[in-house]
Protein backbone atom coordinates (compact mmCIF):
# COMPACT_ATOMS: atom_id res chain seq x y z
CA UNK A 1 0.00 0.00 0.00
CA UNK A 2 1.41 3.06 -0.63
CA UNK A 3 -1.06 6.19 -1.01
CA UNK A 4 0.38 8.93 1.14
CA UNK A 5 -0.31 9.81 4.44
CA UNK A 6 1.14 7.65 7.16
CA UNK A 7 1.24 3.79 7.97
CA UNK A 8 2.43 1.01 10.76
CA UNK A 9 4.08 1.37 13.21
CA UNK A 10 6.82 0.99 16.26
CA UNK A 11 7.84 0.98 19.86
CA UNK A 12 9.80 3.83 20.73
CA UNK A 13 9.77 5.57 23.94
CA UNK A 14 8.03 8.98 24.77
CA UNK A 15 11.45 9.78 26.88
CA UNK A 16 13.27 8.95 23.42
CA UNK A 17 10.22 11.12 21.52
CA UNK A 18 10.56 14.03 23.56
CA UNK A 19 14.33 14.30 23.56
CA UNK A 20 14.71 13.78 19.50
CA UNK A 21 11.79 16.63 19.55
CA UNK A 22 13.38 19.24 22.02
CA UNK A 23 17.56 18.26 20.68
CA UNK A 24 15.94 19.46 16.99
CA UNK A 25 14.56 22.44 18.39
CA UNK A 26 17.36 23.37 20.52
CA UNK A 27 20.10 22.68 17.68
CA UNK A 28 18.35 24.72 15.34
CA UNK A 29 16.42 26.95 17.35
CA UNK A 30 13.57 27.00 14.68
CA UNK A 31 11.06 29.50 15.07
CA UNK A 32 8.16 29.47 12.20
CA UNK A 33 5.75 32.54 12.34
CA UNK A 34 3.41 33.30 9.52
CA UNK A 35 4.36 35.55 7.15
CA UNK A 36 2.57 38.10 4.87
CA UNK A 37 1.33 36.10 1.65
CA UNK A 38 0.95 37.68 -2.02
CA UNK A 39 -2.24 35.30 -2.22
CA UNK A 40 -0.44 32.49 -5.09
CA UNK A 41 -0.45 29.39 -4.61
CA UNK A 42 2.15 26.39 -5.75
CA UNK A 43 1.24 22.90 -6.09
CA UNK A 44 3.66 19.78 -4.97
CA UNK A 45 2.96 17.09 -6.67
CA UNK A 46 4.63 13.87 -4.82
CA UNK A 47 5.75 11.07 -7.64
CA UNK A 48 7.52 7.91 -7.26
CA UNK A 49 10.27 8.11 -9.73
CA UNK A 50 10.42 4.82 -12.08
CA UNK A 51 13.04 2.18 -11.84
CA UNK A 52 14.58 3.43 -8.74
CA UNK A 53 15.23 2.39 -5.34
CA UNK A 54 15.75 4.30 -2.03
CA UNK A 55 13.78 6.98 -2.84
CA UNK A 56 10.61 7.16 -1.87
CA UNK A 57 9.17 10.33 -3.91
CA UNK A 58 10.52 13.54 -5.73
CA UNK A 59 8.62 16.51 -4.65
CA UNK A 60 7.78 18.79 -7.78
CA UNK A 61 5.52 21.88 -7.97
CA UNK A 62 3.70 23.63 -10.86
CA UNK A 63 1.84 26.73 -10.62
CA UNK A 64 -0.84 24.83 -12.53
CA UNK A 65 -2.82 21.19 -12.51
CA UNK A 66 -5.06 22.10 -14.82
CA UNK A 67 -1.92 21.81 -18.20
CA UNK A 68 1.25 21.05 -19.05
CA UNK A 69 3.99 18.89 -17.54
CA UNK A 70 6.67 18.38 -14.99
CA UNK A 71 9.18 15.55 -14.89
CA UNK A 72 11.11 13.84 -11.87
CA UNK A 73 14.36 13.83 -14.50
CA UNK A 74 17.31 15.88 -12.63
CA UNK A 75 14.16 17.40 -10.73
CA UNK A 76 12.25 17.93 -7.26
CA UNK A 77 13.10 17.53 -3.88
CA UNK A 78 14.44 13.85 -3.65
CA UNK A 79 12.17 11.97 -0.73
CA UNK A 80 14.02 8.69 0.92
CA UNK A 81 13.02 6.12 2.36
CA UNK A 82 10.57 3.43 1.09
CA UNK A 83 7.27 5.26 1.96
CA UNK A 84 6.76 8.93 2.54
CA UNK A 85 3.21 10.33 3.38
CA UNK A 86 2.11 13.95 3.34
CA UNK A 87 -0.30 16.37 4.97
CA UNK A 88 -0.58 20.61 4.64
CA UNK A 89 -1.91 22.44 7.99
CA UNK A 90 -1.28 26.08 8.60
CA UNK A 91 0.53 26.47 5.30
CA UNK A 92 3.48 24.11 5.76
CA UNK A 93 3.72 20.62 3.82
CA UNK A 94 4.66 17.68 5.95
CA UNK A 95 6.71 15.18 4.71
CA UNK A 96 6.17 11.65 6.63
CA UNK A 97 9.21 8.70 6.58
CA UNK A 98 7.00 5.39 7.36
CA UNK A 99 10.20 4.03 9.60
CA UNK A 100 9.35 0.61 9.19
CA UNK A 101 9.72 -0.45 12.61
CA UNK A 102 12.03 2.44 13.50
CA UNK A 103 11.40 6.17 14.19
CA UNK A 104 9.81 8.19 11.66
CA UNK A 105 11.37 11.55 10.00
CA UNK A 106 9.47 14.07 10.09
CA UNK A 107 10.79 16.99 7.42
CA UNK A 108 8.47 20.43 7.26
CA UNK A 109 8.91 22.43 4.35
CA UNK A 110 7.40 26.04 3.38
CA UNK A 111 6.72 28.12 0.44
CA UNK A 112 9.47 31.32 0.12
CA UNK A 113 8.29 34.56 -1.41
CA UNK A 114 9.26 33.29 -4.99
CA UNK A 115 7.27 29.77 -4.88
CA UNK A 116 10.71 27.45 -3.80
CA UNK A 117 9.97 24.88 -1.38
CA UNK A 118 12.27 25.17 0.93
CA UNK A 119 12.79 22.76 3.85
CA UNK A 120 12.82 24.58 7.40
CA UNK A 121 13.50 21.59 10.11
CA UNK A 122 13.69 17.59 10.09
CA UNK A 123 12.54 15.71 13.66
CA UNK A 124 11.45 12.40 14.67
CA UNK A 125 8.47 11.07 16.47
CA UNK A 126 6.81 7.39 16.30
CA UNK A 127 5.58 6.47 12.91
CA UNK A 128 2.31 5.95 13.42
CA UNK A 129 -1.29 5.03 11.34
CA UNK A 130 -3.22 8.09 11.39
CA UNK A 131 -2.35 11.88 10.84
CA UNK A 132 -4.62 14.75 10.64
CA UNK A 133 -5.09 18.38 11.29
CA UNK A 134 -6.51 19.43 14.09
CA UNK A 135 -6.82 23.02 14.97
CA UNK A 136 -3.39 24.55 15.34
CA UNK A 137 -1.67 20.62 15.96
CA UNK A 138 -1.33 17.68 13.58
CA UNK A 139 -2.81 14.69 15.68
CA UNK A 140 -1.45 11.69 15.44
CA UNK A 141 -1.63 7.85 16.29
CA UNK A 142 -0.11 4.33 16.51
CA UNK A 143 -2.39 2.21 16.71
CA UNK A 144 -1.35 -2.21 17.12
CA UNK A 145 -3.10 -3.97 15.00
CA UNK A 146 -2.15 -6.95 17.85
CA UNK A 147 -0.14 -7.70 21.04
CA UNK A 148 0.08 -3.99 23.23
CA UNK A 149 -3.86 -3.46 24.26
CA UNK A 150 -2.94 0.47 23.83
CA UNK A 151 -2.92 3.05 21.80
CA UNK A 152 -0.85 6.52 21.68
CA UNK A 153 -2.53 9.72 20.60
CA UNK A 154 -0.13 12.60 20.12
CA UNK A 155 -0.67 16.19 19.42
CA UNK A 156 2.14 17.95 17.36
CA UNK A 157 1.90 21.78 17.19
CA UNK A 158 1.95 22.52 13.14
CA UNK A 159 4.18 25.74 14.27
CA UNK A 160 6.25 24.59 16.51
CA UNK A 161 7.18 20.92 15.58
CA UNK A 162 7.21 19.54 19.20
CA UNK A 163 4.90 17.25 21.03
CA UNK A 164 2.56 19.40 23.12
CA UNK A 165 0.22 16.64 24.05
CA UNK A 166 -0.19 12.90 24.58
CA UNK A 167 -2.69 10.30 25.69
CA UNK A 168 -3.21 6.44 25.89
CA UNK A 169 -6.30 4.73 25.17
CA UNK A 170 -6.79 1.19 25.79
CA UNK A 171 -8.49 -0.33 22.46
CA UNK A 172 -9.79 -3.57 23.86
CA UNK A 173 -11.71 -1.89 26.43
CA UNK A 174 -12.78 1.10 24.25
CA UNK A 175 -14.29 -2.10 21.08
CA UNK A 176 -15.83 -3.74 24.60
CA UNK A 177 -16.37 -7.34 22.61
CA UNK A 178 -13.68 -8.89 22.71
CA UNK A 179 -12.06 -7.58 19.86
CA UNK A 180 -9.75 -4.12 19.34
CA UNK A 181 -11.07 -0.50 18.12
CA UNK A 182 -8.63 0.00 15.06
CA UNK A 183 -9.28 3.95 14.38
CA UNK A 184 -9.32 3.95 10.54
CA UNK A 185 -8.76 8.14 10.85
CA UNK A 186 -9.83 11.52 12.66
CA UNK A 187 -11.74 14.54 11.91
CA UNK A 188 -12.25 17.82 13.62
CA UNK A 189 -16.22 18.36 14.14
CA UNK A 190 -16.70 21.76 15.46
CA UNK A 191 -14.78 21.91 18.09
CA UNK A 192 -14.44 17.88 18.81
CA UNK A 193 -12.20 15.24 17.61
CA UNK A 194 -14.31 12.24 16.14
CA UNK A 195 -12.37 9.33 15.47
CA UNK A 196 -14.06 6.64 13.71
CA UNK A 197 -12.99 2.81 14.41
CA UNK A 198 -13.19 -0.95 12.76
CA UNK A 199 -13.30 -3.94 15.30
CA UNK A 200 -10.80 -6.42 14.49
CA UNK A 201 -9.80 -9.56 16.12
CA UNK A 202 -6.19 -8.84 16.58
CA UNK A 203 -5.23 -12.16 16.41
CA UNK A 204 -2.88 -13.85 13.42
CA UNK A 205 -3.80 -15.17 11.19
CA UNK A 206 -6.59 -12.82 10.58
CA UNK A 207 -5.97 -9.45 12.80
CA UNK A 208 -7.78 -7.25 10.70
CA UNK A 209 -10.80 -9.74 10.98
CA UNK A 210 -13.95 -9.31 12.83
CA UNK A 211 -17.09 -11.08 14.23
CA UNK A 212 -18.59 -7.40 13.81
CA UNK A 213 -19.37 -6.59 10.03
CA UNK A 214 -22.43 -4.84 10.35
CA UNK A 215 -21.96 -2.02 12.79
CA UNK A 216 -20.24 1.14 12.67
CA UNK A 217 -18.66 3.61 15.54
CA UNK A 218 -17.41 7.14 16.10
CA UNK A 219 -15.25 7.25 18.94
CA UNK A 220 -15.81 11.59 20.05
CA UNK A 221 -12.78 13.07 22.00
CA UNK A 222 -12.76 16.29 24.03
CA UNK A 223 -9.94 18.80 22.07
CA UNK A 224 -7.23 19.17 23.18
CA UNK A 225 -7.78 16.98 26.65
CA UNK A 226 -8.18 14.12 24.58
CA UNK A 227 -10.56 12.55 27.08
CA UNK A 228 -13.22 10.09 25.24
CA UNK A 229 -16.92 11.24 25.97
CA UNK A 230 -18.89 8.74 24.21
CA UNK A 231 -19.09 6.40 21.22
CA UNK A 232 -21.30 6.84 18.28
CA UNK A 233 -23.10 3.86 16.88
CA UNK A 234 -25.53 2.87 14.36
CA UNK A 235 -26.04 -1.04 12.78
CA UNK A 236 -27.38 0.54 9.52
CA UNK A 237 -23.90 0.06 7.96
CA UNK A 238 -20.36 -1.29 7.89
CA UNK A 239 -17.94 0.51 9.78
CA UNK A 240 -16.81 4.12 8.62
CA UNK A 241 -13.83 4.44 6.33
CA UNK A 242 -10.94 1.57 6.05
CA UNK A 243 -7.33 1.34 6.97
CA UNK A 244 -5.37 4.16 6.80
CA UNK A 245 -8.51 6.14 4.64
CA UNK A 246 -10.90 9.29 5.69
CA UNK A 247 -14.24 8.12 5.53
CA UNK A 248 -15.36 10.78 7.96
CA UNK A 249 -15.79 14.51 6.48
CA UNK A 250 -17.00 17.99 7.79
CA UNK A 251 -19.10 19.80 5.38
CA UNK A 252 -19.58 24.05 5.06
CA UNK A 253 -22.66 23.78 7.17
CA UNK A 254 -21.24 21.76 10.20
CA UNK A 255 -23.01 18.16 9.62
CA UNK A 256 -20.37 15.29 9.13
CA UNK A 257 -20.89 12.82 6.44
CA UNK A 258 -20.18 9.07 7.26
CA UNK A 259 -18.65 6.79 4.15
CA UNK A 260 -19.01 3.17 4.56
CA UNK A 261 -17.20 0.91 2.10
CA UNK A 262 -18.90 -2.36 3.91
CA UNK A 263 -15.95 -3.92 3.43
CA UNK A 264 -14.92 -5.74 6.82
CA UNK A 265 -13.82 -9.69 6.67
CA UNK A 266 -13.57 -12.95 8.72
CA UNK A 267 -10.56 -14.88 7.93
CA UNK A 268 -9.86 -13.27 3.89
CA UNK A 269 -13.77 -13.27 3.00
CA UNK A 270 -16.17 -10.34 2.80
CA UNK A 271 -18.43 -10.44 5.34
CA UNK A 272 -20.40 -7.20 5.23
CA UNK A 273 -24.28 -7.75 4.36
CA UNK A 274 -25.30 -3.81 5.30
CA UNK A 275 -24.78 -1.76 2.08
CA UNK A 276 -21.67 0.44 0.85
CA UNK A 277 -23.73 3.87 1.98
CA UNK A 278 -22.98 7.08 3.73
CA UNK A 279 -24.74 7.78 7.05
CA UNK A 280 -25.18 11.61 9.07
CA UNK A 281 -24.16 13.71 11.74
CA UNK A 282 -25.72 16.96 12.50
CA UNK A 283 -24.18 19.52 13.47
CA UNK A 284 -24.03 20.04 17.13
CA UNK A 285 -24.68 16.47 17.87
CA UNK A 286 -23.31 13.64 18.93
CA UNK A 287 -25.40 11.57 17.28
CA UNK A 288 -25.85 9.77 13.52
CA UNK A 289 -29.18 11.13 11.85
CA UNK A 290 -31.87 7.78 11.92
CA UNK A 291 -33.72 10.06 9.53
CA UNK A 292 -30.70 10.06 6.81
CA UNK A 293 -29.29 7.19 4.89
CA UNK A 294 -27.99 7.10 1.07
CA UNK A 295 -27.71 4.03 -0.40
CA UNK A 296 -24.86 4.56 -2.54
CA UNK A 297 -24.48 0.52 -3.64
CA UNK A 298 -28.21 1.09 -4.37
CA UNK A 299 -27.65 3.82 -6.79
CA UNK A 300 -24.63 2.61 -8.31
CA UNK A 301 -26.23 -0.90 -9.61
CA UNK A 302 -24.45 -2.83 -6.78
CA UNK A 303 -20.92 -0.89 -6.78
CA UNK A 304 -18.64 -0.42 -3.78
CA UNK A 305 -16.83 2.50 -2.80
CA UNK A 306 -13.68 2.17 -2.05
CA UNK A 307 -12.82 6.17 -1.13
CA UNK A 308 -13.48 9.61 -1.48
CA UNK A 309 -12.18 13.23 -2.23
CA UNK A 310 -14.14 16.35 -1.16
CA UNK A 311 -14.81 18.94 -3.40
CA UNK A 312 -17.38 21.49 -1.04
CA UNK A 313 -20.37 22.21 -1.07
CA UNK A 314 -21.74 18.90 0.18
CA UNK A 315 -20.12 17.37 -3.74
CA UNK A 316 -17.70 14.16 -3.24
CA UNK A 317 -16.08 12.51 -5.86
CA UNK A 318 -16.24 8.63 -5.28
CA UNK A 319 -14.36 5.57 -6.48
CA UNK A 320 -16.36 2.52 -7.22
CA UNK A 321 -15.65 -0.82 -8.05
CA UNK A 322 -18.11 -3.45 -8.95
CA UNK A 323 -16.62 -6.30 -6.73
CA UNK A 324 -18.25 -6.93 -3.94
CA UNK A 325 -17.45 -5.21 -0.23
CA UNK A 326 -13.99 -4.78 -1.71
CA UNK A 327 -11.26 -1.71 -1.54
CA UNK A 328 -9.25 -2.74 -4.39
CA UNK A 329 -10.18 -4.88 -7.92
CA UNK A 330 -11.10 -3.94 -12.08
CA UNK A 331 -12.72 -2.17 -13.73
CA UNK A 332 -12.51 0.96 -11.26
CA UNK A 333 -15.04 4.01 -11.90
CA UNK A 334 -15.39 7.48 -10.43
CA UNK A 335 -18.64 9.19 -9.55
CA UNK A 336 -20.13 12.31 -8.30
CA UNK A 337 -21.87 12.10 -4.72
CA UNK A 338 -24.07 15.04 -3.70
CA UNK A 339 -24.54 13.97 -0.06
CA UNK A 340 -27.27 16.99 0.51
CA UNK A 341 -29.24 16.48 -2.56
CA UNK A 342 -28.85 12.80 -2.46
CA UNK A 343 -27.91 12.63 -6.12
CA UNK A 344 -25.57 10.03 -7.96
CA UNK A 345 -24.09 10.44 -11.49
CA UNK A 346 -20.98 8.51 -12.88
CA UNK A 347 -18.04 10.35 -14.35
CA UNK A 348 -17.02 10.33 -18.10
CA UNK A 349 -13.52 10.89 -19.16
CA UNK A 350 -11.87 8.18 -17.22
CA UNK A 351 -9.95 5.53 -19.36
CA UNK A 352 -10.37 2.27 -18.35
CA UNK A 353 -6.90 0.70 -17.73
CA UNK A 354 -6.32 2.49 -14.73
CA UNK A 355 -3.79 1.26 -12.47
CA UNK A 356 -3.20 3.74 -9.76
CA UNK A 357 -4.89 6.71 -8.08
CA UNK A 358 -4.19 9.05 -5.67
CA UNK A 359 -7.30 8.01 -2.97
CA UNK A 360 -6.39 9.89 0.32
CA UNK A 361 -3.88 12.50 -0.88
CA UNK A 362 -5.80 14.52 -3.64
CA UNK A 363 -6.58 18.46 -3.76
CA UNK A 364 -9.50 20.64 -4.51
CA UNK A 365 -10.24 24.17 -3.85
CA UNK A 366 -13.57 23.50 -1.97
CA UNK A 367 -15.64 25.41 -4.79
CA UNK A 368 -18.20 22.58 -5.03
CA UNK A 369 -17.24 21.76 -8.57
CA UNK A 370 -13.75 21.10 -9.18
CA UNK A 371 -11.52 18.27 -7.96
CA UNK A 372 -7.53 17.11 -8.69
CA UNK A 373 -6.88 13.27 -8.62
CA UNK A 374 -3.40 11.59 -9.67
CA UNK A 375 -4.58 8.86 -12.34
CA UNK A 376 -1.53 6.58 -13.62
CA UNK A 377 -2.98 4.34 -16.58
CA UNK A 378 -1.36 1.54 -17.97
CA UNK A 379 -1.38 3.59 -22.00
CA UNK A 380 -0.59 7.02 -20.88
CA UNK A 381 1.28 6.90 -17.76
CA UNK A 382 0.60 9.26 -14.64
CA UNK A 383 -1.79 12.64 -15.04
CA UNK A 384 -3.28 14.93 -13.12
CA UNK A 385 -7.24 14.84 -14.06
CA UNK A 386 -9.35 17.61 -13.15
CA UNK A 387 -12.89 16.51 -12.06
CA UNK A 388 -15.71 18.40 -12.94
CA UNK A 389 -18.64 18.04 -10.41
CA UNK A 390 -21.38 19.69 -12.37
CA UNK A 391 -21.25 17.90 -15.14
CA UNK A 392 -19.81 14.57 -13.80
CA UNK A 393 -16.61 14.54 -16.76
CA UNK A 394 -12.91 14.34 -16.15
CA UNK A 395 -10.16 15.21 -18.71
CA UNK A 396 -6.16 15.19 -17.92
CA UNK A 397 -4.44 18.00 -16.92
CA UNK A 398 -0.68 18.25 -15.61
CA UNK A 399 1.51 15.55 -16.80
CA UNK A 400 3.80 13.81 -14.50
CA UNK A 401 6.73 12.49 -16.49
CA UNK A 402 9.23 9.80 -15.06
CA UNK A 403 7.14 8.78 -12.13
CA UNK A 404 3.83 7.70 -10.69
CA UNK A 405 1.82 10.37 -9.02
CA UNK A 406 1.32 9.61 -5.02
CA UNK A 407 0.03 12.67 -3.63
CA UNK A 408 -1.27 16.50 -4.40
CA UNK A 409 -1.49 19.17 -2.06
CA UNK A 410 -1.07 23.07 -2.40
CA UNK A 411 0.71 25.92 -0.15
CA UNK A 412 -0.05 29.55 -0.44
CA UNK A 413 2.82 32.00 -0.84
Amino acid sequence: MKTKYILPFLSFSLVALFAACDKELDSSEVVDVDNELTGATKFIISATPIGTTGIADYLLTASSLDSGMVTTQGNGIEQDGSYRYYLTHRNRFFSLLYGQGNPGAVTTYRLDGTGKLNKLTNFQTETVQLFAPAKDDIFIAKIPRSGNEFSSFFRIDARKYQIVGEQQVNIVKLAGNGERAHFTWATQVGEKLFIPYMSIKGVAPDAFGTAYPDSSWVAVYSYPELKLEKVIKDNRTSFIGAYFTNGLVEIENGDAYAFSYASATNSGTPTSKNPSAVIRINKGTTEFDKSYFLNIQELSGGYHMAGQSYVGMGKFVVQMYPQANSLTGTARKFAIVDVVNKTFKWVTGVPADVTRTTTINNYAPKDGRTGYIGITTASEGSYVYVFDADIAVAKKGLKVEGGTITAINALQY
